[in-house]
Parts: structure tokens; sequence; C-alpha cells
């Protein structure tokens, strides 16, 4: 299947096989696959048995073991989203998991209940938002990453020259891998396509942010770094501007701060975060530096996480181990966001960018003249990070991308001199916008709510209703930070392929047996609540009386809720499939 799915293809299934068809006009390939053994081969539209089951499908995801067995996963619903240097770009939007197995009566009742969750996990990923792929174009690298590659990378296929840090489906492809004809990956995205036109000049306005899926996860169960260096919640953002033939892109990046702590959820509302005392920051710290530099070229941190309180041994450790590494390659800056910013003064985050303007000029961006020829490139990236890298980072980021696109836009005289952008209605309106969808897509997928600060990023100020919205979502991400995020992560790492399931356990990690404290002091806080309000309620013949029970009541409700919080990370719903050592 030489350029997997353009166009929507047949897929035929039997009872012992799957035959899909190639969409590639002339193409008679067929991918056969064995229900039973598994074995994956190419053959030709003839072999297709007239019996077979035919439904149409947009593409292969790739293929997981489940308890039950093998699930091909495929995409039965896409939207084009709009096309990039010509290219089509597609954005997945509903996905089916098929049984290899013909039945799952041979499982016992607790296979088929685990085989049941595994499946969920795979159908709670596949359902979050911004899936995109393209099948005859490079989605993974940077436009100045593609401009520098060999004649060799050019002949290599998509799955084989794909950056492996942005391709989410990696794991699934293990099996189809051995086919070097079928060429296809997904990646997360946010990818808005905004045609655009300043001074009556159309323009193409494109940003894409690639989310790392290593040391990938939510909010509190995933921070810091791996030993690999691999940081969470690690995020490529590219602005990409075309014009007349010419194009110009601008990258930064962001990410946990690249050491080891965590932050494990435990009914608080905010965590105290723990900096790990047994371990070796220093080297996971210099092997994320060192690739980043390697990748991007110099490093300036843009740390924005408060300096007082929990926060601050954070902002500390961070400074003083980028002054251990003595690399003159990598700055770091310090700005408390929430400091400078307080008492709705949003417009104090001039001075960050000022204070980075030189910096900003020195590293550039990537440049193509309309006659091919690459006339700059972008010398080194601005890292920002707050704690989770989602509301604090993408203000400051879309405020440094609207400074780079103002220089890009002259360039290539869609603005005249002394323009600027802020003057743009209707392009202002669109670039805030996209920024602030792409700061939700970046918030559901890590901290399960759309992003907070988003009325600024839209409107250029800080709004009441704004506040309002982010106290709305602030109460949501607690709940699911609390409540259901270990389902969530255990999702990612089976996605992933960070756990991989055994057909042969008969019991796996989703059985914890719990201790009966869990069960039973919830129900005694509930019963004694209502016990408290039934007394209110239905008062006794003296006040006294009823006072007593008022007393007694919320005294064993107020000690069952302390006991339940001292011990707050016993309740939260945590990952079961990852060993809790790797979170920590």
């Amino acid at each position: 299947i030489s350029k997997a799915f353009e166009a929507n293809c047949q897929m035929h299934a039997t009872p012992e096989k799957f035959y899909i068809e190639a969409c590639d006009d002339g193409a008679n390939d067929v991918l056969v696959i064995d229900r039973v053994s598994t074995e994956m081969t190419l053959s030709g539209i003839k072999d297709i048995p007239p019996s077979g089951v035919t439904r149409p499908i947009c593409g292969i995801m790739g293929t997981i073991r489940l308890v039950a067995g093998m699930y091909l996963i495929v995409i039965t619903r896409k939207r084009k989203v709009g096309d990039l240097f010509g290219h089509t770009v597609w954005k997945a939007l509903e996905f089916d998991v098929i049984s290899y197995k013909k039945t799952i009566l041979h499982l016992t009742d607790i296979q088929m209940q685990d085989n049941k969750t595994f499946l969920s996990m795979i159908n709670n990923v596949l359902n979050t938002d911004g899936f995109y792929f393209c099948t005859d174009y490079d989605l993974s690298h940077t436009q100045q990453r593609l401009s520098n590659t060999s004649p060799d990378f050019q002949e290599m296929s998509l799955l084989e020259r794909a950056d492996q840090r942005f391709m989410w489906n990696g794991n699934l492809l293990r099996e189809i891998i051995a086919q070097p004809e079928v060429h296809k990956h997904i990646l997360i995205h946010r990818f808005p396509f905004s045609p655009c036109c300043i001074n009556g000049k159309v323009f193409e306005w494109i940003l894409i942010s690639r989310r790392s899926c290593f040391r990938a996860g939510v909010r509190y169960y995933v921070r810091g770094i791996d030993s690999e260096g691999h940081a969470a919640n690690f995020v490529e953002t590219e602005q990409i501007v075309q014009y007349n033939n010419s194009q110009a892109s601008f990258v930064q990046t962001r990410g946990s701060m690249p050491f080891f702590w965590s932050q494990r959820p435990n009914l608080r509302y905010k965590p105290k975060p723990q900096i790990s005392k047994d371990t070796n920051h220093m080297d996971g710290f210099k092997r994320h530096f060192e690739s980043q530099v390697l990748i991007y070229g110099k490093q300036v941190i843009l740390n924005l996480v408060n300096q007082k309180g929990s926060e601050l041994p954070l902002e500390q450790a961070f400074a003083k181990m980028v002054n251990g590494m003595e690399n003159g390659l990598i700055k770091y800056i310090a700005f408390d966001f929430h400091k400078e910013c307080s008492k709705m003064r949003w417009h104090r985050l001039q001075i960050l960018v000022d204070a980075v303007s030189d910096m900003q000029e020195e590293f550039g961006y990537f440049m193509v003249s309309s006659d091919g020829k690459v006339t700059s490139e972008q010398s080194g990236t601005f890292r920002s990070n707050c704690m989770d890298c989602l509301d604090r980072t993408n203000v400051i980021q879309s405020l440094l991308a609207r400074r780079s696109l103002q220089s890009q836009l002259q360039r290539m005289g869609v603005l005249h001199v002394g323009q600027k952008i802020e003057e743009q209605a209707d392009f202002e309106k669109i670039y805030k916008n996209a920024w602030a969808d792409n700061a939700n897509a970046c918030a559901k997928q890590y901290a399960g709510t759309g992003a907070l600060k988003t009325d600024f990023t839209r409107t250029g100020k800080r709004t009441h209703w704004g506040l309002v919205m982010d106290g709305w979502n602030s109460m949501i991400r607690y709940y699911k930070n609390n409540f259901s995020d270990g389902f969530r992560q255990d999702s990612i790492d089976l996605f992933l392929g960070n756990y991989t399931v055994d057909e042969t356990e008969s019991l796996t990690p989703l059985h914890v047996q719990k201790d009966y404290k869990f069960l039973l002091l919830p129900v005694i806080m509930v019963v004694a609540f209502s016990m408290c309000i039934i007394c209110l309620l239905m008062a006794g013949d003296t006040w006294t009386e009823t006072l007593a029970y008022l007393l007694f009541w919320g005294m064993a409700s107020a000690l069952t809720a302390a006991v339940i919080v001292v011990n707050g990370r016993e309740f939260v719903d945590a990952p079961k499939l990852v060993q809790k050592e790797k979170m920590d």
C-alpha cells in the first residue's frame, strides 16, 4: 500500500482474514491480515473473496494485543482541515477497534471484564480530540529540519523518516512496520489552517503543535523528566506563514522543568511538589538540554512559575542546575507571571517580551524566498514552562510568536513599514482565537479541561467572565485530577506500549485490592453528614438535644473527612498498569 489512504478505502472481512485495499489510483495491492496467525502479507485484488463483509475505512492506526488477542484499529471517518504546501491534511474523527478473534467466549468472566476495561482505555485515547495526518507529507518535522535533510532522507518512507517523538501510533505500527510499502503515521497536533488577508494580500497562516509521546501522561501523574531526559508535556509549536510561494516558520518549545520531581494528587486542591532527594538530577538534566541544543540550537529558558510558596524550590533548583551546567548556549530567565500580572496588570507581560527582544532578533526564524532559496534560519528557541506548561506558557508563546510574525510579514511585503499586526482587526481576531484554541487542545490532553486565561489570549485583556470560567475549569480539573486521571494515565500507557498485555496472565494489574477503610470511611462520612442534615430538618424536643445530635454527627463527619484528607493519596484514582516508582 504505497501511500496509505487518501480517499476512503475498502476493507473486506472474512472469518479467517482481513483484506484492505490500497487507495492509490491504479494500485492493485491488498494488505492481507490473517486473523488466526496474525501474519501480514501483500496480495492482489483478485485474491479478495466475494463472501467477505465489505466496509469503507479511511486508514489504519495499527494493531494492539489485549486479553482477547490482537485488535485492528482503523479510522472510519475523517475531515479535511486544509492543504499544507499542496498536501491535504486530514483530521481523524472516528475509529473502530476490531477483534481478530470471532468470539471471546473462551475467556473467563474476569478476563472478559479486563478485556472490556482495556478496550475502554484504547477508546479513551482515540476519543481525545486532536489526531491529524497527511498521507504524502511529513508533518512530524519543522520546515527548517526538512530543508536540511539529505537525499537519502527524502527517499525514506514517511514511517521511517518520521520524528519518533511525535508519532503517537508508533507502538501500534510494530506489527505493520515489517511491510515497508505501508507508511502511515498519525500525530497529535493542534492544526488550525487560516487563510488571512492584510492590505488586500491573501496569505496562509498555520499553527502546529506537536506533542511528544515520550513521557506522555496526565497533569499530576507525569512531571519532570525520565532517565533519558524526556520532559513531561513536551510540545513543539511551529508557526508557519506562506505568501506568494515564500514561506517562514518560527518554532518554540514547552516542557516540564527537566529534573526529577513529582506532584501526586492527594485530594488537596494544589498538592505540594516534591523534588527527589535520592536521584542524580544532573545526568537527566544534561541529556535533556544536550538533545535540545542538538535539535534546536541555543536555548533561552523562560521559567514562569511563582517565586514564592511551594513553587519557589522548583524555580531555585532549575536555576541552580542551569548554572551548574556552565553551558554558554543555555540562558535562564525567571519571570514570576502571577506576581507581575496580579490585579489585572496584564500589560506587564511586555516587560518579559522586551527583555528577550534582542535574543529573539539573534535567533531569527526560518525563511524561504519565492524562488526557493533559504534566506534565513532559526538559530535558537525559547523553551517556556510554568507548572503545567499550559496556561501561563501559552500566553507568553503567543506574544513571542506575534513579534516574529510581525517581522516575517513585513519582509514578505504583506505589512507596510510602520504597520503593526495589532492594528489589523480581522487578522488579530483570527490570530488570538487560534492561539486560544491551541491552548485548549494542549490543556485537554494534559489537564483534562480547556486552558485557563484564554480570555486574555482571545481578547488581549483579562475579563471578569474569564475569571469565572477559569474557576469552573479549575473545579473540573480538581475532580478529574483526583478521581479519573488514574484511568486516563493507564489509557495512555497502554496505547503507547508502556504497558503490554500478556494473554497468559490470569490476573492483570487492574485487580488491586484496596484496604477496607477506602470503602468504609467515605460511607461513614456520608452517613454522618446526612444525619447532620436530618437533625436540622427534624429538630428534637429541646434545642439542647438538637445541638447535642448536631455536635455528635458533625464531629463524626469532620473527623472522618480529616482522616480521608490526611490519607488523601490512598483515596484518589491512581494508575494501576505502570509501577508507582515510574510516576514518582
